[in-house]
């Protein structure tokens, strides 16, 4: 079973890289990407989750997370493909052979991709089942909705739409219209998204009552999923600088995903999301400083409307430099207070006992006082301190 997991897994990759390196390659030969957030997601993100799943597979074949990332990079690889050969530039439905199957591959291949990402995805992380077995109605009720939408699109009259070409689709049912237009369709997506709040609930509720290992695991996740915002900052950021911001969030949510379940420095996550917190604060509380400065000097010298000239700017500057260590000091003593008591108070009490220990010269004193400070830092069963006689 290990190694026929193995061996599908790296089959799925090679089956990932031979379809991007087509994609590449009829984007080239077209000359031009199509849509080029697209072809930056598929070559970034989606290797993310291929190669994140080949991993898991590899080492955790029972994991159900592995067979879910190893998917959705090969329906996302397979169907971006498609979409290239069918629709891409320098020619069009009728001239291709087999361009309307590919189109018809490309027209459902993005919905269950999608689904397995975020509802199957949170259902199922980090240990591949779900929480308890009352949930099972819930990921069933997801893989009916996820599947019929997938069949009403594979269905639909035509294929293609937008500003490109369309063809008839051979397996149209008449009756059937564009699932993303269409009532039952919508209705399908209306579920699909309460299904996907449900399985949100089910990890923050798998979070509230993990302990050790797990609760680092979904630490991992929960990190990456708090950069997932940053792509509305990525549709502000012009052309290939936001297509890679974007692309880069998505990866990180199976690399993350993948260091949880296999445990790569897993215990990393603290100390990650204290320097995330301590510069996230230090480089918005100097902005707002160099901001100011700059601000009140220009307007304060040259009235509303001037322009700063390059002595305020060099102020600013300097200013901002002078207050980096003292406030990132100042800040990372608030952020170990809030968020990581523990450390902070051995910190103190380590801190107090070097000044002790300058002077103090009981031999019975001290060692009382460091066997306290260990007890009270490091927390151990037991604590003994041996020490050797001289000579």
């Amino acid at each position: 079973m290990h190694r026929r997991a193995a061996w599908l897994a790296w089959s799925v990759v090679a089956t990932f890289l031979a379809s991007t390196a087509g994609l590449v390659a009829l984007s080239a030969a077209s000359g031009t990407f199509r849509e080029p957030i697209n072809t930056v997601a598929l070559l970034l993100a989606f290797s993310a989750f291929t190669a994140v799943g080949a991993l898991i597979l590899a080492h955790r074949p029972g994991n159900a997370i592995g067979w879910v990332f190893s998917a959705v990079g090969l329906l996302a690889a397979t169907g971006g493909l498609a979409e290239e050969y069918a629709f891409g530039a320098g020619g069009g439905l009728p001239v291709r052979a087999g361009a309307v199957a590919a189109a018809w591959w490309a027209s459902w291949t993005w919905y269950p991709a999608l689904a397995l990402a975020t509802a199957f995805t949170l259902f199922l992380f980090p240990t591949g089942r779900l929480l308890s077995p009352r949930w099972r109605p819930a990921l069933w009720v997801t893989g009916v909705v996820t599947v019929t939408f997938t069949v009403l699109a594979a269905v639909q009259p035509t294929l293609g739409g937008g500003d490109g070409p369309t063809v008839p689709n051979p397996l149209a049912v008449g009756s059937l219209g564009n699932p993303e237009h269409s009532v039952i369709g919508l209705v399908l997506l209306d579920l699909l998204l309460v299904m996907g709040a449900l399985a949100l609930v089910s990890m923050v509720l798998r979070f509230q009552r993990s302990r050790g290992d797990e609760r680092q695991q979904l630490k991992w996740f929960t990190y990456a999923g708090a950069l997932v915002p940053l792509m509305v900052v990525a549709d502000l950021l012009p052309g290939l600088v936001g297509d890679l911001l974007f692309a880069t969030v998505i990866a990180l949510l199976p690399v993350a995903a993948g260091i949880g379940i296999l445990r790569h420095r897993l215990y990393d996550i603290d100390r990650l999301i204290n320097r995330t917190l301590v510069y996230a604060l230090l480089t918005a509380l100097l902005a707002g400083v160099y901001a100011g400065l700059v601000l009140v000097l220009s307007q304060g010298v040259f009235g509303l409307g001037g322009h700063a000239p390059s002595w305020v700017v060099a102020g600013a500057t300097l200013a901002v430099a002078a207050l980096f260590q003292p406030a990132r000091r100042r800040i990372q003593g608030a952020v170990d207070r809030r968020f990581d008591r523990r450390r902070y108070d051995a910190g103190r009490t380590i801190e107090a006992f070097s000044v002790r220990l300058r002077d103090q010269v009981d031999l019975g004193t001290l060692t009382a006082e460091l066997l306290a400070v260990v007890d009270r830092t490091v927390q151990p069963t037991t604590a003994s301190l041996w020490l050797r006689r001289p000579g």
